[in-house]
């Protein structure tokens, strides 16, 4: 019988890789790139091993757009912007990923500017900043 790889993004949610994460709930969870676009670039990332975001269900792909839209709030909130990007690529790891990324500019959407290695001290201040914000959104709610 054949078994599949878990992806690197079941490795990191299983916590067998290390992940910076700043959201998680029973379905989706949403951590740091290691590769980021702008500082605070986060992946929102089904917890199920997902492809191609055509194929999954809709209900699932509206939870997933749902926490990307809260992460989108939060990075702006963090990183003192008035807009987020958001892409879906799904062409280096086969499980379903938004890109969400703080942006100020066109450029900011550029995968071939990102930054190959990131001191570890800037992705753990970027967490810091999300993970505040999103508790900010999350108490003005109620």
């Amino acid at each position: 019988m054949l078994m599949s790889m878990a992806t690197v993004f079941t490795k990191i949610i299983n916590r067998e890789l290390p992940g910076r994460f700043v959201y998680e709930d029973d379905d989706i969870v949403a951590f740091l790139t290691i590769e980021p676009m702008t500082q605070g670039h986060t992946l929102v990332v089904p917890r199920a091993e997902l492809d191609n975001w055509q194929d999954i269900e809709p209900a699932v792909f509206a939870r997933v757009m749902e926490v990307s839209q809260l992460i989108g709030k939060a990075v702006c909130k963090a990183f003192d912007t008035e807009r987020s990007g958001l892409i879906i690529a799904g062409l280096e790891v086969p499980h379903l990923h938004v890109h969400v990324f703080p942006a100020r500019n066109l450029s900011d959407f550029g995968f071939a500017n990102v930054d190959r290695n990131p001191s570890p001290e800037s992705l753990d201040e970027a967490q810091a900043k999300i993970k505040a914000a999103l508790a900010d959104l999350q108490s003005a709610a109620g």
